[in-house]
């Protein structure tokens, strides 16, 4: 690593949304040919602060230089020609166009190509990266997933680089071929690119980076040595005492109550593999992830909006269930809230009452004026008994908060019908007052007779709101844990990568 100056400097950088303040002077900065580990748990400001650095989005206040040149970029391609890139967690190659045309796109004029020269370029490009055996004239879509990677990375030095942010670039990736990843970035810092590295696998970490900062709730939490530095010492500064008194810790046992739900060796590869667990009546089983480990499939899976699973078998109460659809999934008494509130999750131009009804709507009587009385009667009784703040139940459910549009979500399951519910990011974009409620509203399900799967990136969501919490990775169960767990637990759990069940033993130990 190259000490010769400061390539990036950010100092003070505060952003708000509304009301809440995501950045609150937060100070950050790269070495050429530094690696750095951005870590954080789930809403830290990771993102936030980085997609200010690519300007996607404008910073309230703070300063940033750019080799000791203060910058003010009007958006991602000022940040582009200022040779900064960000590399998003979903690999964004062109899968119908030649590893060629990828790696040469950015470059791409009107008029004649001249495609020889780009094929040479992206071998010549590949051969520095010490990656040549992949040919430039493939097709990008028959690639391996790192391979697809390694050309995105290719693509981005194809110009000016000079720091490259990475998030999650190791998430859908085996550890064999995250080890490849790991050798180009060696090699880019080597050659003096600055490196910002966001990953929540923190062996990856501690292998990989030159230098560790945490974030917490938007504020530096901390700075390390991974030559120096313990794993739970990362851990304790990324997670602190936020959770505080969020959950009950006051509920009974559910170990004698009946199986609901079992899976045993379900799957559907690679997103999916060999999971098996059971889910007993008034239990609340918690899944945790990080996004590409599968947790935001399975869900989907068990629900029926996945298709059939390749393979496996499933059983709702001691009777063989095979979903291949969601009104499948709703017929055997499966409710599902998506993680995707605004695409698959909320009909934004309708009012609070039909979203509310929209999944039982039948049950409401046939005839307009009977049903829709007895709609709204439904919906204020749940409009009260969850505090959603509308207007009236007539209210465009697009103009409410996110708190609140989640918990006509979660209230449009809340049939008798519905035996169990399926969560997915339960409280994704809600704030701390709402989150407590719809918490203190799963529990009462729950306790009320309903099966509840809560699957979650949330650490502290899992672990506190858990009666027995599981940990997927890479479409495997790696863990589980009985209630008492930490988010320590679970988060070291799925950072090390396990690839069997091999902690099982933990649920005896707790």
């Amino acid at each position: 690593m190259s000490n010769t100056g400061t390539r990036l400097k950010m100092t003070g950088i505060t952003k708000t949304f509304g009301s809440a303040t995501v950045l609150d002077g937060v100070d950050f900065h790269a070495m050429p040919g530094e690696i750095v580990a951005l870590l954080g748990a789930n809403g830290a400001g990771k993102s936030t602060l980085m997609k200010i650095l690519t300007a996607y989005y404008t910073k309230d206040a703070g300063v940033i230089t750019v080799n000791h040149d203060t910058v003010e970029f009007g958006g991602p391609a000022d940040a582009s020609r200022a040779g900064i890139t960000f590399l998003p967690q979903e690999i964004s190659i062109f899968p119908e166009l030649s590893v060629a045309e990828n790696i040469g796109i950015r470059s791409s004029q009107s008029g004649l190509v001249n495609w020889t020269e780009k094929s040479r370029t992206a071998s010549d490009i590949l051969t520095g990266l010490g990656f040549e055996y992949i040919d430039p004239a493939a097709l990008a879509g028959n690639l391996t997933v790192a391979e697809q990677r390694i050309v995105e990375i290719a693509r981005a030095l194809n110009g000016r680089t000079e720091i490259l942010v990475m998030d999650e670039p190791t998430a859908s990736l085996s550890e064999q071929e995250s080890k490849q990843i790991f050798t180009l970035l060696r090699r880019l810092s080597q050659q003096g690119t600055s490196i910002v590295y966001i990953s929540h696998y923190l062996n990856e970490v501690f292998d990989i980076s030159d230098r560790i900062v945490v974030l917490r709730d938007g504020l530096n939490a901390g700075e390390f040595d991974p030559k120096s530095t313990q794993v739970h010492e990362v851990v304790d500064a990324m997670l602190g005492g936020a959770s505080g008194n969020m959950f009950d810790s006051d509920r009974p046992a559910t170990d004698d109550t009946p199986v609901f739900f079992q899976c045993n060796n379900l799957g559907m590869p690679p997103l999916i593999k060999n999971i098996s667990f059971e889910l007993r009546q008034r239990e609340i089983l918690g899944i945790y992830g990080l996004i590409g480990s599968g947790v935001e499939v399975l869900g989907r899976l068990i629900f029926g909006a996945e298709g059939r699973p390749e393979q496996g078998t499933m059983t709702l109460e001691n009777r063989p269930f095979r979903p291949t659809t969601p009104a499948m999934g709703k017929k055997a008494g499966i409710g599902f809230v998506t993680a995707e509130r605004k695409t698959d999750g909320i009909l934004a131009e309708m009012s609070v009452r039909e979203n509310l009804v929209a999944a039982f709507q039948t049950d409401f009587g046939h005839g307009p004026f009977t049903a829709l009385k007895k709609e709204k009667l439904h919906s204020r009784e749940w409009i009260e008994k969850l505090g959603i703040k509308t207007s009236d139940t007539e209210q465009t459910i697009r103009l409410l908060s996110g708190g609140n549009q989640q918990k006509v979500c979660v209230a449009r399951w809340l049939n008798p019908k519905v035996k169990m519910l399926v969560l997915e990011e339960p409280t994704r974009g809600v704030d701390v007052g709402a989150r407590r409620e719809i918490y203190n509203q799963i529990v009462e399900f729950a306790r009320g007779g309903i099966a509840v799967l809560v699957l979650s990136s949330d650490v502290e969501e899992i672990a506190g709101l858990s009666d027995r919490s599981l940990v997927i990775d890479r479409g495997n169960i790696v863990a589980e844990f009985n209630r008492g767990a930490s988010p320590a637990d679970l988060m070291e759990a799925s950072a090390h990568r396990a690839t069997t069940h091999q902690n099982s033993n933990l649920l005896n130990e707790q």
